[in-house]
């Protein structure tokens, strides 16, 4: 087990902490295939009823540890990133997020697929995909047009334009923006507990009939995107926006026009 993901147990709520404040909570593997076996875990735990996923109060994650992807860039997101996005795709129950500071990549994406989205003022959003070669993740590039229309998502996806925590809940993708990681915190508890008063079946039935409209077309999305992610993360044009990532220079890409 990694101590890079804090597993949180009281009555009728799990809390997943991201924990590697070192890394900025980049996530690993190994911190993927945690999260994954928590919440497959939780799926069939009556004693569970909803999950709230955070990291600290000055960082919720800058998304995956590229050194980590490289490292094995065949696998893409398949394994351990595969398993953690179709447990939180697939999980029944309600599913709460605290975010402050950055919530880079799958720290955005992730949040897409949460039923209460709470932000700090100061959390700052990106999904540099193509900025490092890669292509969307996690259904994003199904469900941002949808939500917020073509134009912004463009801004968002293909020019990996950083949005606030103000602007996520103006577009649909949070429900609140909060002071600070403290309030934050606090108004995501809140909302797991007045869960936690609810009739569990009712919830988790109300939440399939409203998340059952194109689900199927998203899971193929979903599945599409992780296919092509992986091919890219060995592509030439992915190692050398990396390496210039790395080496704090901008990528030359006219090598491959």
């Amino acid at each position: 087990m990694s101590e890079h993901i804090i597993v949180e147990r009281e009555p009728g709520l799990l809390t997943l902490r991201m924990n590697r404040l070192d890394k900025m909570n980049a996530l690993t593997r190994q911190m993927y295939s945690q999260m994954a076996q928590a919440l497959n875990a939780a799926t069939t735990d009556r004693s569970v009823q909803a999950v709230l996923i955070t990291g600290s109060e000055s960082c919720f994650t800058s998304g995956n540890d590229l050194m980590d992807f490289m490292n094995a860039p065949k696998a893409g997101l398949g394994g351990e990133v595969l398993e953690f996005m179709q447990a939180l795709f697939e999980f029944s129950k309600p599913v709460v997020a605290a975010v402050s500071g950055p919530a880079v990549g799958i720290g955005t994406t992730m949040l897409l697929h949460c039923d209460f989205v709470y932000v700090s003022q100061d959390a700052l959003f990106k999904m540099p995909f193509v900025k490092l070669g890669l292509c969307p993740e996690y259904g994003s590039s199904l469900i941002l047009p949808r939500l917020i229309g073509q134009a912004k998502a463009n801004d968002l996806l293909l020019l990996s334009e950083s949005f606030s925590g103000e602007q996520a809940v103006a577009w649909g993708i949070a429900n609140e923006a909060l002071a600070d990681g403290a309030a934050t915190l606090a108004k995501a508890r809140e909302t797991a507990l007045r869960l936690l008063d609810l009739a569990p079946s009712a919830v988790q039935v109300s939440k399939r009939l409203m998340r059952a409209p194109g689900r199927e077309e998203l899971r193929q999305v979903i599945k599409e995107e992780g296919e092509l992610f992986g091919a890219r993360l060995s592509h030439p044009e992915a190692m050398e926006a990396i390496a210039a990532f790395m080496q704090k220079r901008k990528p030359d890409f006219s090598k491959f026009l």
